[in-house]
This record gives C-alpha cells, structure tokens and sequence, in this order.
C-alpha cells in the first residue's frame, strides 16, 4: 500500500463555484469502539459546491465518517468544520447539515408538499410553501404535490425526499446510500437527476455508496476506502485509468494485473519490461520510482484482439460471452494465467472458445503498481 493517507492531508480540486458554500474540512477525525478501529484518522477537505464520494465496501467506514459529519456518532478524535465554524461537540440539530437515507421517512399522511414545508414551519418560516414549491420544482415534481407519498413511485419519493433536505439550504447534504431501494434502471435515471439537481442548487453533497458505477457516474471527486483510511483521492477517470493501489485497480471495475520485470532505460518516453518472457513496452510516465518488480495492469477494454498494438502476447480462449453490446472473453497465457477482454459489438469477428489469439495493447494503455502489493486485493467483495 502506499503512504498513509493519515500523515497528510487530502484536498479535494476546487471547481468554479459561487463561493457562497463553505468547505467541510475534516481534521485528524477517527472513530474507535471497543473491539475495532472504524476509521483510522483522516484529514480531507471537500470544497463548497462540490458532489463528493465516498466509495467502498462494507465495513471501510465511510458510512461511520458520514454520521460523524452529521452529528450522529461522536468522534474519537479530531474535528469537523465547515468554513471556520468547528460543528465537532454540536448535536446534529445544531448543524446546517441533512441527511437522505435509503428509507425516504416521509410522513405517510401529508401532502408532498406539506412533507417539503414541515422542517420550515416548524422553524417559523413565514415563506415556507414558496420556498417548497421552488424545491419542488427544482426536482421536477411540482405537479404532484397535493398527492400524498403512497401515491408516488420510489424514485418519486425519493425526490421528494430530495426537496425537503435542499429546502433548508444545508451547508452540506449527506446522501447514505440514497438510492439502494431502487431498481437497476430508475438508479441510474436517478443518478442523472441527483448529478443535475446538485449542479443546479450548487450544494456540497456528499454521498455515500458501495457502487462503483454510482460514484463514477455522479461524483467529481471520490474517495476510495478500506479498512477505515482512504486508499486513493480524485477524479473518477484518473482513479480509474491511473490506480494507486491493486485495492482501488481490482475493486474499481475490472483489472488485468500480469507479474513484470522493467528491464530497459527509458527512451523516447517508453520503458520495456518483460513479462513471463515477453518483452513489452510501457509508457515511462506510468512507471513507479525506484522499483522494478511490478504488476502490469491493463483494463479488459484496453485489450484488442489480434496484432492491433505495439505489444502482443498470445493465448487460448478459455470463455466467451456475447452480452449484445460486447462479447466478454477468457484467454488462457501460456503460463497459465486468464486475462479478461471486451471486444465492442462492431463488426469484428469473433472467436470461439479452444481458438488461439493474440492480445494487443499499446503503451500507456497500462498502469504499474508495485508487485509487493496485494494482487487479489478488492477481488470478491460482497456488496451491502
């Protein structure tokens, strides 16, 4: 694994915003219980405006950092600010933070709108219905808020939800895994709708999730966690084109990781490398310094049947799964090891399992990571 990410702290780019919401910094915060430790402490700044994710799986403790941010498990150390405001000993009525769970909790027997104003009434707000019907509107659901939740669909609902937490103007939004209950394919109608609400209202959200398509969808910076410390920080395409570790390669999609030697200087901004044999080139800018011994990673869609790149190994087809859109392929090294391929549905021939192939990929399509690492790390685990 590389450096802790505990020693130093993590600031997620700032992208342009309106300025008027404060950044959530988080300082040395770390929770302990009695028999284990759920977050080993972590310093991270999320800039105001920004749609942030916490991404990992069950037990890594971004569910336990996220109640801490709203108030809902007290820190073992460190502290929680929003601007210069220290909220750490505040209770969570206190802050100017909400949360959206995976249950909507929304009162049975009120109106939709009557659920959006119910927090604004309670704090006296004489424009409550204005500003509820403006949530609502934003969340495109003007049109049913004389109905009452039973009547709506759980995306509907969802978005109700929605509205009544961004009504208030939170500094931060709190999203714990808000769209689990829903099926595949209102998850990802919602995904488009949250992405775009949180861009309209110019909010920080924060969101919580084991779903790696659902952060990289969504978020403009994520935070990948295991074991209670974040593994690597930053933009979806660089976590996944440029992994900093096998954890975040093999639990973020799918990875190709083969044993390699670097064995030749650099020239003209390529490396070679030998891997089981076969010399290969690699783009000098990927290579780790100081190391030799590393794992080759290449991603299934990086792979090109046939002699279509500048490096080209040669196998057996052990599988193949046409999906429609993509035909999913096993190939078997000589050495024995299986390395995924996707081949796009277009036009190219296919290949039919016991046929020999070459794969082929050129440099830079590539990432290195230091062979002490785990391989198998973030192989096979289990969603929530």
């Amino acid at each position: 694994m590389t450096t802790t990410p505990a020693e130093r702290e993590r600031t997620v780019p700032t992208r342009e915003r309106s300025g008027v919401t404060e950044d959530l910094r988080l300082v040395d915060l770390g929770k302990e219980f009695e028999t284990f430790t759920a977050v080993h402490p972590l310093n991270l700044t999320v800039p105001g405006g920004t749609f942030f994710a916490l991404l990992g799986p069950s037990g890594c403790g971004k569910t336990t950092t996220l109640r801490m941010v709203a108030g809902l498990e007290e820190p073992t150390t460190g502290k929680i600010f929003i601007g210069d405001k220290d909220i750490t000993a505040a209770k969570a009525y206190q802050r100017n933070v909400n949360t959206v769970f995976q249950s909507y909790a929304l009162f049975p027997h009120m109106s939709v709108l009557d659920n959006v104003t119910f927090g604004l009434k309670r704090r006296g707000d004489k424009d409550a219905k204005r500003k509820a019907q403006e949530a609502l509107e934003l969340v495109e659901l003007a049109e049913v808020a004389r109905k009452k939740p039973a009547q709506l669909s759980g995306g509907m609902q969802q978005r109700v939800a929605l509205a009544r937490a961004i009504v208030n103007r939170p500094d931060v939004l709190l999203l714990d895994e808000p769209l689990g209950a829903l099926d595949l394919k209102l998850r990802r109608q919602m995904q488009i709708e949250l992405k775009r609400i949180q861009s309209d209202v110019g909010l920080t959200f924060i969101h919580v999730t084991h779903d790696q398509e659902e952060a990289m969808t969504m978020a403009d910076t994520i935070a990948v966690m295991n074991a209670g410390r974040i593994e690597q920080l930053g933009d979806p395409a660089t976590l996944y084109e440029r992994p900093a570790t096998t954890f975040v390669a093999n639990f973020l999609g799918q990875s190709n990781l083969l044993e390699a030697t670097l064995t030749g200087e650099r020239t003209d901004g390529i490396v070679t490398a030998k891997v089981h044999g076969h010399e290969v080139a690699v783009d000098a800018g990927r290579v780790p310094e100081g190391i030799t011994e590393v794992w080759l990673g290449v991603r299934p869609e990086k792979l090109r049947l046939g002699e279509q790149g500048r490096n080209v190994l040669r196998g057996a087809v052990t599988d193949a799964s046409f999906t429609g859109v993509a035909t999913h392929y096993l190939v078997r090294m000589p050495w024995g090891h299986e390395i995924t391929l996707v081949q796009q549905n277009d036009g190219s021939p296919r290949y039919a399992v016991g046929e020999n192939v070459s794969v082929s990929w050129d440099p830079g399509h590539e990432f290195l990571l230091d062979q002490q690492q785990d391989e198998d790390a973030g192989i096979g685990i289990g969603d929530e």
